[in-house]
């Protein structure tokens, strides 16, 4: 039995009985003009914005869902072939796929597709945030309400979880990757300096913060990029200040969204996640201060689960031994 990951940024792999075998990005490079595959994960990811002309790098997922199927299934056949390895390669696994609270039938059918075609046996899907509160070890069957903010590379998902099932939720598309965008258009701006993704990235993974708590928060680098008066390459500082800046309007927004849910959740409930607090699962949850900055706009504790970016991952593969808790609630079998 497999679960699987399949984010916007990165796709990791859990096979049952050997844990997280796999965690690449969620990139493919092709021939340009064909689907002649040249390379996927890591070494595709190192391709980005360096290829020559033949070659296209792309990210075949887009905000948590399927934006070119055909490269999405090659990808995905290549991780799978990664991970089953010996006779393990001649079997037809059981496969659960994790996918935003948000997402329409057509996009989950999309999904189930991709799935069957790269061999599974059968095909199981499970919404993110009831994944990542499994995989964070919350005792989602229990009648007591739980909740939940994923923040992946594409999209948000907040839920509040309770008896095995979300009762309320919400799916935003501003994720990791928004973050990315946010440091590219704030650096432009201020500095007249254009920075690729990966940069930016490395900007928010370095520096980058959620807010500004001590004095010891404030750091900067040194980022290289293109001069956009003259055009020629040029280094700047940018700081930490300048990364809380950047993300501010994006972090407001998922703050309205978590605001939304608890306004939407019944009041019994609201009393458990006040007793319980908030947790917070998904790669972008390792923003520096992203938990206190949350906790500040709503007085309710906000924690990172343990082991925040594999939280998802490690909850699909353990779903598909809960088909009891979860099957009168969002887990399904894809048909």
């Amino acid at each position: 039995m497999i679960g699987v990951d399949l984010g916007t940024t990165n796709v990791r792999i859990h096979v049952k009985g050997k844990g997280v075998l796999l965690r690449e990005p969620a990139v493919i490079a092709v021939v340009k003009g064909t689907t002649e595959v040249k390379a996927v994960g890591q070494e595709a990811y190192r391709m980005l914005g360096r290829t020559p002309g033949n070659i296209t790098a792309v990210r075949p997922m887009a905000d948590g869902v399927i934006a070119d199927y055909t490269l999405t299934e090659k990808m995905l056949q290549a991780f799978i072939r990664k991970v089953l390895t010996g006779p393990a390669r001649f079997l037809r696994p059981n496969i659960m796929v994790c996918i935003p609270s948000g997402i329409t039938d057509v996009e989950r059918r999309a999904v189930v597709q991709a799935v069957h075609e790269v061999g599974a046996r059968k095909a199981f899907l499970i919404e993110e945030p009831v994944a990542g509160a499994i995989g964070a070890g919350i005792a989602i069957a229990e009648p007591i309400g739980s909740m939940v903010i994923d923040i992946g590379g594409g999209t948000t998902d907040l839920a509040i979880i309770s008896l095995g099932g979300i009762v309320v939720s919400q799916s935003l598309r501003i994720a990791g990757n928004t973050f990315d965008r946010d440091i590219m258009a704030y650096v432009r701006a201020k500095y007249n300096l254009l920075i690729g993704d990966r940069t930016a990235e490395e900007i928010k993974r370095t520096i980058g913060a959620a807010k500004i708590v001590t004095e010891s928060d404030r750091q900067s680098m040194e980022v290289r990029g293109r001069d956009l008066i003259d055009g020629m390459p040029k280094s700047v500082t940018v700081t930490t200040e300048d990364v809380v800046a950047a993300l501010k309007s994006s972090l407001e927004r998922i703050a309205d969204g978590m605001r939304k849910v608890l306004e939407q959740a019944p009041p019994e409930l609201i009393s458990d996640v006040i007793e319980r607090g908030i947790v917070l699962t998904g790669g972008g949850a390792l923003l520096r201060h992203l938990d206190d900055y949350l906790s500040s706009i709503t007085s309710i504790p906000v924690g990172v689960a343990a082991n925040a970016a594999d939280c998802v991952v490690l909850g699909t593969a353990q779903a598909l031994d809960m088909v009891h808790v979860l099957k009168d609630a969002h887990f399904e079998r894809a048909r």
